[in-house]
């Protein structure tokens, strides 16, 4: 491990997209940096995204897309309901687009300005190699450029006297190190392993009524060390909700069981009760919210029949699961999977020769489910979904002679708040004056978002808030450095 230095012009606490991003920024402008990250891999979360959202790019022009910075701002704050810090919003669309041409100068190679949902705009820039390949163009090109990079030294606290920020306080081999510094930019990735912070701010158990995925390590250190700097809350309840298939190490990420558990056919509550018009999967935000007031279970079903499996397996997919898994791509084998998963015993996977004996196995009233599926058949027969309102194209009736039960399970890519910063990623103290020398951006920035993660409406903006906060940050740091 690298020695730590005693003095830096700006740390950088973490080394995701956000970190990464204003790291190299920075050094681009002149200043002296340190990048501090828990973990001793680096990345984190940011690994694991297949593309970013920017508008008015040059992917995008060569597409002929129509789709303005004013448009993509209005759609965000819509979204929102003008919850969302309105000149955050602005900043981060006004700056997608040049992110973009930033980061292929960085070495990042992007496929192509497309969408990941239906009825989206094409925002949605893909990444050859992934996230992945975004931290290794960073990483690469922050040391390149004499940016001091440290795995395993996590910060403990931010110094402040006389209202600014004078430095910082690393562990290292267990020991505790002060490193001047004269700004500090914070990018921890938020809370969503905090099993005490989710269970105060958004009401669920950590692990049984909602489960984070793809993060680790994430425990809000950086929040509260804002807010200990005297920095106001802003955001902190909200979480990017979603929706997916069985969990375990027998069912990895992208089986055929959680693409199937994805589509648009039957969904029901522990209870045996339909809770949604099962189209919204196609827009993975208002699927988890749907599913959050179900907390309880942390669980619903999709309800599957041999000629849904066969439809699956022959036709493909309605819903797209990722770049990887688009619409039509044939499950083939789904059917190995649910007997393999029988084979094995699973409690994620259920199968009977009637409703009655499916419902026993997942406990549900025989009563009940039978009641829903008859009530939701009869709307396939007619071609009207009284209750709901589901697009006819999806309605299927369920006619055995197998039937299936697939628990989706309730969770979420990561909390979206905590600390309170303006457009300029300037952190806001508790009067909304700003904090000399403290930035924030990414998960531990709040504003950004309403209630909502708005997937439908600009798709990849929580990978590109965290880039495009992290070089705005950046660039408000060097103005305050002088640089």
């Amino acid at each position: 491990m690298a020695a730590i230095p005693e003095k830096a012009d700006v740390a950088v606490i973490g080394s995701g997209a956000t970190g990464l991003a204003a790291a190299v920024t920075l050094a681009e402008g002149g200043a002296k940096v340190i990048v501090f990250e828990k973990q001793r891999s680096l990345g984190g979360t940011s690994n694991f995204f297949q593309g970013t959202f920017a508008v008015e790019s040059a992917l995008q022009r060569e597409r002929y897309v129509d789709y303005t910075c004013d448009q993509a701002f209005k759609n965000t704050m819509d979204y929102s309901h003008w919850r969302a810090n309105p000149r955050l919003v602005r900043a981060i669309v006004n700056e997608s687009g040049p992110t973009i041409a930033w980061l292929q100068e960085q070495g990042v190679v992007f496929i192509e300005a497309t969408i990941n949902m239906p009825e989206s705009p094409l925002t949605y820039h893909t990444i050859k190699g992934k996230g992945e390949a975004v931290v290794k163009a960073l990483v690469d090109q922050a040391k390149s450029k004499g940016v001091t990079v440290l795995p395993g030294t996590p910060v403990v606290s931010i110094l402040k006297e006389g209202g600014k920020i004078t430095g910082v306080v690393a562990e290292s081999d267990g020991e505790e190190v002060e490193v001047a510094v004269k700004a500090v930019v914070i990018a921890s990735g938020g809370y969503a392993n905090n099993k005490e912070w989710i269970k105060k701010y958004t009401g669920f158990e950590l692990g049984t009524e909602i489960t984070p995925v793809g993060n680790t390590g994430k425990t809000g250190d950086g929040i509260r060390m804002a807010w200990e700097a005297g920095a106001a809350e802003d955001g902190i309840e909200t979480i990017e909700m979603f929706r997916v298939g069985p969990v375990g190490d027998e069912f990895p990420m992208g089986c055929n069981l959680e693409q199937a558990t994805a589509q648009p056919d039957l969904w029901i509550t522990a209870k045996g009760e339909r809770f949604c018009d099962e189209t919204i999967t196609f827009w993975d935000t208002p699927v988890g919210n749907a599913q959050a007031r179900y907390k309880k279970h942390g669980y619903t079903f999709s309800i599957l029949d041999d000629s849904i499996v066969q439809r699956l397996m022959e036709q493909g997919l309605d819903k797209g699961v990722g770049i990887e898994y688009p619409p039509g791509y044939k499950l083939t084998n789904l059917r190995k999977e649910i007997e393999a998963a029988l084979d094995n015993g699973s409690k994620e996977v259920f199968a009977a020769d009637s409703l009655e004996e499916l419902a026993a196995q997942i406990e549900v009233d025989p009563a009940v489910l039978r009641a829903t599926v008859d009530e939701y058949n009869g709307y396939c027969a007619q071609g009207w979904d009284e209750l709901f309102a589901k697009d006819r194209r999806y309605l299927r009736p369920l006619v055995g002679p197998k039937f299936y039960a697939v628990r989706g399970r309730a969770v979420f890519l990561g909390t979206m708040g905590g600390i309170k910063v303006n457009g300029d990623l300037e952190v806001l103290d508790k009067k909304d004056e700003v904090i000399p020398g403290l930035y924030a951006g990414g998960f531990d920035a709040g504003g950004m978002y309403g209630d909502s993660y708005p997937i439908k409406s600009s798709s990849g903006l929580a990978s590109s808030f965290a880039l495009n906060s992290g070089r705005i940050a950046a660039k408000s740091a060097l103005r305050y450095l002088g640089k």
